[in-house]
């Protein structure tokens, strides 16, 4: 396993990262190309491991299809083979056969897939066959596990003869990202409805137009942790807008909170550490954008403010436990996590965990395990503003973001490969 140390000698940055296409909307512009009647041409795709892998399993003729460890793109291809002729099995990691699917699988079979367990029920790998002659017209989908469920089936909607009325049930995660999938559907013409908890796609084709994929948000998370670790700080990040498709925008208005001045260019931003004091608390509801849990989580550790955060729940079923990874990484940093009993929340139906603690670095480096995540080591590597610090498994930010590790050191950080294995 490889293992990277990494300094920054000075606290000021000063510099330009142009940031790559956002994966969530490249994927969702993927598979609308796929069924769509004409190709149409896609600019500043996404670059990450992800992304890559759902363009080869789009054009890929193999029987076994592998997603690895790409959840967007497991959910996805799960609905589009789900309405293709003949029979192939999506398979991916071993820690993607831990991952739930159950919920989307069942949604689709109500509507006429015709899906299998390839072994656990409720898991991957799926053996999916043709689908029924009969398509149905509606379908409930429980909204507060996971929001790639429901885009899943929102992309391949207007592709079903009668199209699909989706009820959602319970609480909506991550709504943003259904906003997302249905803003990106909208450009490609396809008109919806959204009445109370119900969508409702009716039967349309898909208007074949050029796109240009904006740059990812929750990249742009990690150097609003560097520049609240600074002294000093002007970073320009390219690609980026203010009327951004995506929820994790909302890292500009957390920035505040953190001393943090988000200047909106054309097609960019640029962040500077500002004059304000640090307010000691910070109370935040992730329930819109939980990719950016542990970029504030982070954030709070190394500025010394205390949080009460919420809406957590799916990180559990992320690349890895989130909650779990994050409790065991700050904690050797003197950090604590812990979920609040329920006689101490405000509201008994939510999830709170509260975060406290004075951060510090021992005399050697503390060492941060990835689990995996590519967020988790992206989030813990800012970090080395404070102290030096050693991340393990330092490619596996390739699953988002390949060139963050270069784009550290342009800013002046010193990174080094220490073990390899």
């Amino acid at each position: 396993m490889s293992k990277i140390r990494i300094s920054k000698p000075d606290k000021n940055l000063e510099g330009t990262i142009t940031l790559s296409g956002s994966k969530s909307i490249s994927n969702r512009v993927l598979i609308i190309r796929a069924l769509c009647d004409e190709s149409f041409k896609i600019s500043n795709l996404s670059d990450s491991d992800d992304t890559r892998t759902l363009q080869q399993l789009l054009i890929s003729d193999d029987a076994v299809l592998d997603a690895h460890h790409a959840g967007t793109t497991y959910r996805f291809m799960t609905s589009y083979l789900a309405l293709q002729n003949g029979s192939r099995q999506l398979t991916g990691s071993a820690r993607m056969q831990e991952r739930p699917i159950k919920a989307l699988v069942d949604a689709l079979s109500a509507i006429g897939a015709n899906i299998e367990y390839a072994d656990k029920d409720g898991y991957p790998p799926l053996d999916i066959h043709s689908p029924s002659a009969n398509f149905e017209r509606e379908v409930s989908l429980s909204a507060s596990i996971s929001s790639q469920y429901i885009s899943s089936l929102l992309l391949v909607a207007p592709t079903l003869p009668s199209g699909l009325t989706i009820h959602l049930i319970g609480d909506i995660v991550s709504k943003p990202y259904l906003e997302m999938t249905l803003r990106i559907m909208e450009y490609f013409g396809v008109s919806h409805e959204w009445s109370g908890s119900s969508i409702h796609i009716s039967a349309q084709k898909y208007l074949a137009k050029d796109f240009f994929v904006e740059a990812d948000w929750s990249a742009a998370s990690y150097y609003y942790i560097i520049t609240a670790l600074s002294d000093e700080a002007d970073i320009t990040l390219k690609g980026l807008r203010q009327d951004s498709l995506q929820g994790d925008k909302a890292m500009a208005d957390i920035g505040v909170h953190f001393g943090i001045d988000t200047e909106y260019l054309d097609n960019a931003i640029r962040i500077k550490k500002g004059d304000r004091v640090v307010k000691p608390f910070l109370e935040y509801d992730f329930i819109m954008c939980p990719d950016i849990a542990q970029s504030v989580s982070t954030m709070a550790a190394g500025s010394g403010v205390s949080c009460l955060f919420s809406g957590l729940q799916t990180l559990k079923i992320k690349e890895t436990d989130r909650i779990a990874a994050l409790k065991k990484e700050l904690a050797k940093v003197h950090v604590y996590l812990s979920k609040l009993p329920k006689r101490f929340s405000k509201n008994k139906h939510v999830e709170y965990y509260m975060q406290e603690g004075d951060i510090e670095g021992d005399e050697m480096a503390p060492t941060f395990a990835t689990y995996k995540d590519h967020r988790m080591a992206m989030s813990f590597a800012p970090l080395a503003m404070l102290f030096d610090i050693e991340i393990e498994d330092h490619l596996v930010v390739t699953k988002s973001y390949p060139s963050y590790w270069e784009d550290l050191k342009s800013l002046g950080f010193k990174i080094k490969t220490v073990s390899e294995s």
